[in-house]
């Protein structure tokens, strides 16, 4: 069972840049929220802040879920949604959180909930808030209620983290001498793949994150690392050195014989599996030069997918299966985040300022990607706008964030 530590990984958000297109919005301080312990209202307008898609602020009158609204005064106001909302402790100690939704331009009311939630859970409540009013004014699920796992080191430590999506709330699922690298979070959302070097060497485990249990996936001759579930989770695609040369090797989910995927003559790593399980994209130098490529399932040729950028690296796809996020680098030796559009036939973008980015990872939603970078003398994580515009810096107390994964919907 993952266990909360919160001291060590507290984070606070910085959000940078403005969305061409955003929705204004009002959400007001929920009525007897300070009473909770939790400002519900002020992660609610956070959430949609980092979204990109929202200017959200405060009320400058009183509001709760009781308040009658009057539409053309607050679209006076530039408004086009308002949130009023309260908070309730219950007799059995638990939490009543309400909130309503008005549309300003139409002038009706969207939603009406009400979500009992025990006092741990009031910071997740909140999320949810922000997660239904996303869905509601854009038609698609938000993800402030997901998760994101990653790696913080404090000198010799290495502790892998679960924590919301906003940074807040770190359980500790391992905590080691040794480092740990490449999680990878299983389709249904319950387990973490990862590669840990407790034992001196590089093996591949899969941990349940509700029970704490781990197996040993890999632990062959030569290094094991950089796990990838398909999307089934009925099997992980890996990297291992058994043969002497790093190649892609697939697995299933509770261990046993590897089958060989790839067969050159050169390294073939970092592995991750389309979204339809058609395809595994990786990397590999095979052309003299770390670039990706992509190979069928069942294996066969593999055909190169990058060719701007002297090394590209650590792709990942969005669950749709248009876009591929990786790290390119670039003239000078600089490491950024690119963007390419499978779909449109390859076309590629840069999506950070930034030197020293790493291991881009996709929001379950497909709008937002989290990623490392080195900034102010730490590494970092960050979350960006796929247009490059909103960007979120979640900042830990003197530690290094790396290894970011984003966590799928299920929770």
């Amino acid at each position: 069972m993952i266990s909360a530590r919160p001291a060590a990984a507290q984070f606070r958000v910085e959000i940078a840049g403005v969305g061409a297109t955003q929705v204004p919005i009002v959400v007001g301080d929920f009525r007897n929220e300070s009473a909770s312990g939790t400002a519900i209202a002020a992660i609610v307008r956070a959430d949609l802040a980092r979204s990109g898609l929202f200017r959200s602020s405060n009320s400058p009158e009183a509001l709760d879920e009781r308040s009658s609204i009057v539409a053309a005064d607050w679209r006076a106001r530039g408004v086009d949604a308002v949130v009023g909302g309260s908070v309730a402790r219950l007799a059995d100690g638990r939490f009543d959180v309400r909130y309503k939704l008005w549309d300003a331009v139409r002038g009706e009311e969207l939603l009406g909930r009400s979500q009992i939630v025990v006092a741990a859970d009031l910071r997740l409540a909140a999320h949810r808030v922000a997660d239904e009013i996303y869905e509601s004014l854009l038609g698609e699920p938000g993800v402030f209620a997901t998760r994101i796992a990653y790696v913080l080191r404090s000198g010799p430590r290495h502790t892998l983290f679960v924590t919301d999506a906003d940074g807040e709330r770190p359980q500790v699922a391992l905590a080691s001498a040794e480092p740990i690298i490449s999680p990878a979070w299983s389709p249904d959302g319950r387990e973490l793949a990862y590669v840990s070097f407790e034992s001196q060497k590089a093996v591949v485990w899969v941990q349940n994150l509700g029970s704490g249990a781990r197996r040993q996936i890999a632990n062959f001759r030569g290094s094991n690392s950089a796990p990838a579930w398909s999307p089934d989770g009925r099997e992980l695609v890996v990297t291992l050195s058994t043969t002497g040369i790093a190649q892609l090797y697939v697995m299933p989910r509770e261990g046993g014989s590897p089958r060989r995927l790839t067969s050159s003559s050169a390294i073939d790593t970092e592995a991750t599996y389309s979204p339809d399980g058609r395809y595994v994209y990786f990397v590999s130098d095979r052309g003299g030069s770390p670039q990706i490529y992509r190979v069928a399932a069942t294996g066969g040729s593999a055909e190169r997918m990058t060719f701007t950028g002297s090394q590209n690296i650590s792709p990942a796809l969005s669950p749709d299966g248009r876009l591929m996020t990786y790290v390119t680098r670039q003239a000078g030796g600089a490491y950024k985040v690119a963007l390419m559009d499978l779909a449109a036939g390859g076309g590629t973008r840069l999506l950070t300022e930034s030197s020293d980015d790493e291991s881009p990872s996709f929001a379950p939603n497909g709008r937002l990607i989290v990623y490392a970078t080195r900034e102010r003398g730490r590494d970092a994580l960050m979350t960006t706008t796929l247009d490059g515009k909103i960007k979120t810096r979640l900042v830990s107390t003197g530690a290094d964030m790396l290894e970011p994964a984003w966590g799928p919907f299920n929770r």
